[in-house]
């Protein structure tokens, strides 16, 4: 068993390294945006933000919807039926062009958000501008993160790396230029970020694509050969998939960036400090999203092979080795808060609430490592609705109601605190909802997985 587990988490590995380091790049790119503007006033800082929360909304449940496209090339991968990836997958970048559209408008149309949070004209009118600029990017990074799927299905993930990689060293460049005025660009703050990320998102779609035509490693399925126009049916049974993936990821993001909403009334220090916790806490949660999309192509490659006793070994494998990065990741940032809080900013103030916030973010390292891996697995299994529906009651039944009560302390509410707890509450609620997910998720994975070696048990041959 030792060995099997060893070589097991070495299969894993293998897959999610440069998915992580490319995971990592992406998020450093936000990490880049935050730092950069935090450097030249709090009140970019804030716009960024506050733009930041709605983007990461609608990107998030973007890439969850386009998530589907992984499970279903895994399954034929499996099946070794590779003569059917190549028409999923043009059909497969149909759909990104699509949810890439809509995410696009919905994000211009959430700008009204802005208005009924009370904000400072100057910050309001950044942090509308920010949004506005960044959504140029949403239909190529839909996609592109079709190509990522696809590419990860096949087991091939340097591409994610690199492209990711040279997407960060873009985005630092033009960040430089446009948020400080470098060289003669004009010094646009906050905006500045935006551009360099709505552009970014267009050249990592045109280096995924060369890639793929160039490397002989997609030969056999590459997508390109011809045009073909979309056909609804197919495009459907992904969305059937990808969607509620899509909803798991927006109950998820938007209960911490409803956070980052509901803190703006507490004033720049309050809604700074959530932002910086909130983006290394993203940037630490990349290791276990990593080992998450590695262990929904195990899953799937196994279960297209009709292996459920494997599938089962290396869902609970793969949960397993993400708990253990959990207890480090948790130990580390506990100890270098302080540090961490002042590599974002120089102001005092804003460094002291943030290392408070940054050890509740400790605290929920392990149920956070465990339901993404545990809803990553259950993906494999092409199962979506319950992890959504586990999800939205985790975070709206329980860590936002909870958060509200702590942060706001309402007069009406009989067992408020007897002052607002501010962001702690909010980040208070945020651990106990994630931690109601986890139970329920693992609870729902070992019922799932017993269930389905029974039947295989004991079907007709």
């Amino acid at each position: 068993m030792k060995t099997e587990i060893r070589t097991e988490v070495a299969q894993l590995w293998q897959i999610a390294w440069p998915v992580l380091i490319g995971q990592l790049a992406t998020v450093g790119m936000s990490v880049a945006d935050v730092a950069m503007t935090g450097h030249l006033s709090a009140q970019d800082l804030a716009a960024v933000a506050l733009g930041a929360s709605l983007w990461s909304i609608i990107l998030v449940t973007v890439m969850g919807v386009m998530i589907s496209v992984n499970a279903v090339v895994a399954h034929e991968v499996g099946a070794a039926a590779l003569d059917k990836v190549p028409h999923i997958m043009r059909q497969a970048m149909w759909m990104g062009l699509g949810v890439g559209t809509v995410a696009c408008i919905l994000l211009n149309l959430s700008t009204i958000v802005f208005d009924y949070l009370q904000l400072e004209p100057f910050v309001q009118a950044k942090a509308t501008e920010f949004v506005r600029v960044i959504s140029i990017g949403m239909p190529a990074f839909a996609m592109y993160r079709a190509l990522y799927s696809y590419t990860t299905s096949l087991n091939h993930t340097k591409p994610v790396m690199v492209i990711a990689l040279m997407g960060l060293a873009f985005n630092i460049v033009v960040n430089w230029l446009f948020i400080y005025g470098k060289w003669g660009f004009p010094q646009l703050g906050s905006t500045g970020c935006a551009i360099a990320t709505g552009i970014g998102m267009w050249l990592m779609l045109a280096a995924m694509i060369w890639w793929t035509h160039r490397a002989a490693a997609y030969k056999q399925t590459f997508p390109f050969t011809h045009r073909e126009a979309p056909k609804w049916s197919e495009i459907r049974s992904m969305l059937r998939i990808g969607l509620p993936i899509g909803v798991t990821y927006f109950a998820e993001v938007s209960a911490f960036c409803a956070v980052g909403l509901l803190v703006a009334r507490f004033g720049v220090v309050a809604i700074s400090a959530n932002q910086i916790a909130l983006n290394f806490s993203s940037l630490v949660f990349m290791i276990p999203m990593s080992l998450g999309i590695a262990l929904t192509t195990r899953v799937s490659q196994t279960l297209g092979e009709k292996d459920v006793v494997k599938a089962r070994f290396i869902s609970w494998t793969g949960v397993s080795v993400s708990l253990i990065f959990a207890v480090v990741s948790a130990t580390l940032m506990t100890l270098f808060r302080h540090q961490v809080a002042a590599a974002y900013t120089s102001d005092p103030a804003v460094q002291t609430v943030a290392a408070n916030l940054l050890l509740l973010a400790a605290i929920f390292q392990l149920s956070d490592a465990a339901q993404v891996t545990l809803s990553c697995a259950l993906r494999g299994y092409k199962v979506t609705r319950v992890p959504m529906f586990i999800h939205i009651m985790a975070f709206y039944g329980f860590a936002l109601p909870i958060g509200a009560i702590l942060g706001l302390s309402p007069s009406w509410f009989p067992w408020s605190p007897a002052q607002p707890m501010e962001a702690a509450g909010f980040w208070i609620g945020l651990v106990l909802g994630l931690t109601v997910a986890a139970i329920l998720l693992g609870i729902f994975l070992h019922r799932l997985s017993v269930a389905k070696i029974a039947y295989d048990t004991h079907k007709p041959a």
